[in-house]
């Protein structure tokens, strides 16, 4: 039986590795940040109603923050389509908005991601024009 969104969750936590060989634009010898969904998901509620950010300024944000040279923009972006499914489940279930990963402040409304959730590009253009609005 596949895992629920709420189980892939729950990854080993936040690592560096030291590239052996260049990837991603960083050379060999550099330090990637293989984050975590649970990482994310703090990140994401830290960020105050109505402050939107690229999926690339998260992953420098998370790295900065971890002494990493980069974040992974591969299991970056994995984890954030985790979170915001594990968000839109919880949603689902009864959950507030402000109780839930606010993804839409991260993930753009016509983005490649934002095509692969379950929550329409309108409901995340839904949540950033009522965020703007306060």
């Amino acid at each position: 039986m596949a895992k629920t969104w709420a189980e892939k969750m729950h990854t080993p936590p936040a690592h560096i590795a030291v590239l052996e060989k260049a990837f991603g634009g960083l050379p060999q010898g550099a330090k990637l940040l293989i984050s975590s969904p649970p990482d994310i998901a703090l990140w994401l509620h830290a960020l105050p109603a109505g402050e939107f950010h690229t999926i690339s300024e998260m992953r420098g944000s998370l790295a900065a923050a971890k002494g990493a040279d980069a974040a992974c923009p591969v299991s970056t972006s994995i984890f954030l389509r985790i979170v915001a499914e594990a968000a839109w489940d919880e949603l689902a279930s009864g959950a507030s908005l402000q109780e839930i990963a606010p993804f839409w402040r991260v993930i753009e409304p016509n983005s490649a991601i934002a095509k692969k959730l379950r929550a329409d590009s309108q409901f995340i253009a839904t949540q950033r024009a009522r965020e703007m609005r306060k």
